[in-house]
């Protein structure tokens, strides 16, 4: 699985374990998704490319670097916004795509109700983002939908993964990276990530009824 990488970092971890506790208030449970989030956003952008730029520093004359390119990031909806917010406050001229995509049950294939993008350049790179990968449907599908349309994606950040979600994604995009926190063993028979966190939309937007 050389297209993964569980990103490690001690901040990461603290704040993953807050968000796994059951008992982790709303307030609580946004202010760590933002900090997971904002490390794997910046483990997964350290391939971006760059270009000199010379600019005059208060004293003298200097070159530095600046991204080359955009930066687009699809939020898979609606869990996928919590990471956007977040990505959001450390790169805030990242451009956004949004894809609305609803499953037929007859013919198991995803329809496109929504889509809403910018005009996709050749040096553009493209993060699809969403907090769980579990058993990668809905990742698989959105990959899909943008393929068909010549989009190339660059790689999915996920904050907690299932093998069986990675295992589709690789099997079906393995031209895409992965970046997530942690792998966990299975999904149980609801398909819901073991250990996991739960339902992190539910969580992060206070719809959570249990």
């Amino acid at each position: 699985m050389d297209k993964v990488t569980v990103v490690k970092h001690p901040l990461l971890e603290n704040s993953l374990t807050i968000l796994r506790d059951k008992n982790t208030k709303l307030e609580v449970f946004r202010e760590h998704s933002a900090v997971v989030s904002k490390i794997l956003f910046l483990e997964a952008a350290k391939n971006l490319n760059l270009k000199s730029k010379t600019i005059e520093t208060p004293l003298a004359a200097f070159t530095g670097n600046e991204i080359s390119g955009r930066v687009v990031v699809v939020p898979i909806l609606r869990a996928g916004l919590a990471m956007l917010f977040a990505i959001q406050e450390i790169f805030p001229t990242v451009a956004v795509g949004l894809i609305g995509l609803e499953r037929d049950e007859k013919t198991a294939r995803a329809r496109e109700y929504y889509r809403k993008f910018p005009k996709i350049l050749s040096d553009d790179k493209i993060f699809v983002i969403d907090p769980m990968l579990a058993t990668g449907g809905s990742i698989d599908d959105t990959l899909r939908v943008l393929k068909e349309k010549d989009i190339k994606v660059d790689c999915v950040i996920s904050i907690v993964s299932a093998p069986e979600g990675i295992t589709r994604v690789i099997k079906n995009h393995p031209e895409v990276s992965i970046f997530t926190a942690a792998i966990d063993k299975e999904l149980n028979d609801k398909k819901y990530i073991v250990p996991g966190l739960g339902d992190y939309g539910d969580r992060y937007f206070g719809t959570d009824v249990s």
